[in-house]
This record gives structure tokens, sequence and C-alpha cells, in this order.
């Protein structure tokens, strides 16, 4: 199968290495959902999310493409930020300072709502953690997809071939309490925005080219026709949710992964 085009919206935290802390893009970066600050003419566009620096790339036909973006984001964010003194952080999710926290923009979660595909596309309920210094980073991944592609299926098998295995680089169990459950995407006019995902995977190109590929083997799953029934379903759901290793060996050798 050729490679279905992609784009991503990842997220990534500032960090202060003399004060040992992270710290707030608010006023820092520039941006936001509606006007993303542009950093070049190619679809690259930085802004401030909450207190995080999150990234758009372009719609990418190849892997190389994906990489080249995601990294030419990730350099102008790390400029930046050594610009400002600081740091930047590839992490899940982060405690922050109360003094980091006391805007409006700090304190707004969940402005658009999200989907739960494992239950037939139900509005998920708005972030809430036990901890209220808890932020979160996500990894989007933007799949375009055909008219007459089930998207409740392809957000099922990205949680399979993308969100299950994740948990083998990707030990966070905090971020889950604000986002990243299993089946978490968003309808967009040229597919599915999968929302599962969180940042983990752009830490290396060799991650960036596995999350290419992987997605690639998910939306393939589902053209040729396969279907997870209930039972395996739940396993899927549980591992993400859980970060359940031993649920996730079961699903490596139920699917031959």
């Amino acid at each position: 199968m050729q490679s279905v085009i992609k784009g991503c919206d990842p997220e990534i935290f500032l960090f202060d290495s003399n004060a040992n802390k992270f710290i707030s893009s608010i006023g820092l970066i520039g941006g936001s959902k509606s006007h993303p600050r542009p950093i070049d003419d190619l679809g690259n566009a930085v802004q401030e999310d909450n207190v995080t620096v999150e990234f758009n790339t372009p719609p990418c036909k190849s892997s190389a493409d994906f990489i080249k973006h995601i990294n030419k984001n990730k350099e102008w964010i790390a400029e930046r930020a050594a610009m400002l003194g600081f740091n930047i952080a590839i992490k899940p999710s982060a405690l922050f300072d109360d003094d980091q926290l006391n805007s409006f923009e700090a304190q707004t979660f969940g402005c658009e709502p999200d989907y739960d595909a494992w239950r037939n596309g139900a509005q998920n309920p708005r972030p809430m953690a036990d901890n209220r210094n808890l932020r979160s980073c996500g990894g989007h991944i933007h799949i375009a997809l055909e008219p007459d592609d089930d998207i409740l299926e392809v957000v099922r098998a990205m949680d399979l071939f993308v969100g299950c295995l994740m948990l083998e680089f990707d030990d966070d169990k905090d971020r889950r309490q604000l986002y990243g459950k299993a089946g978490a995407f968003r309808k967009k006019p040229y597919g599915v925005e999968y929302r599962t995902a969180s940042n983990a995977w752009i830490k290396s190109d060799n991650l960036i080219q596995w999350a290419w590929d992987q997605t690639d083997k998910a939306v393939e799953f589902v053209r040729s026709g396969r279907t997870f029934n209930v039972y395996q379903g739940t396993m899927i759901q549980d591992c993400i949710n859980n970060s359940d290793m031993e649920l996730l060996e079961q699903l490596k050798k139920e699917f031959q992964l």
C-alpha cells in the first residue's frame, strides 16, 4: 500500500535548567489556535497551547518529508528557547509550579472536545486531573483518508498499531489523567486526527519513522477488511489506559505485531 498523507501537531515543554522548573510558554512564543505563528512558507507553524509549545507540520507524502518538517519545528523551538535562556523538554507530562499557572490560558483545558472511537464516537469528558499542576503534551497524528474509510475503525486500529506499542518507549502514566486514553480522535475534513499518542515518538528520527510506518499499517489493516471483536477491543483499551505490559505481550502474539 502507498503511504497515506500525514501531518501532526505535537507539543513540547520549555524547561529552565538553572531554576530546575518547567516554564509556561504563554507570552514567549506567539501564535494561537486561530492564528498560528508561521516559521516558514511551507506550512510549518508554532503556537502557545495552554503552557506548552505546539507546532504544526504541513501534510506530508513521504516519511522523509515528515521527519524533515518535524525536525525543522523542533529546531526552531529549541533556538527560540535558547534565546530566552531555556531548553526544550520532550516529555508526555510534567508538574508546573504555581507561578507558571496564574493565567487564564494556563487554566484552560479542552476548548474543543474530542471523541472516543470505542464508544461509537461519543464525546469525551473535559480533562481534569487530581493534581492541578499537572500538564501534558500530545503527539497527535493527522491522517488523510478516502471517503469510504471507516474513521472509527481507523482510530481503533491506530490504538493497536500505535497507542499500544508506544508503551514500549513511553512509560508515562500521568498524561492519561488529562488526555490520551484509548480511542481519542477528532474528525477532520481530510480524514482524522488521532489524539491518543503522546509526544514520545518525536524524540528521534527512528521513532518518527516508526510512527509513520505504524500509521500506514493501521490504515492497511482497516482497508483489508479486518476489525476487532469485543474481547480484542477491550484488551486494546485496557492495555493503553492502564499501561498494561502483560496485555501488550498478549496483543503482540494475537496480531503478530
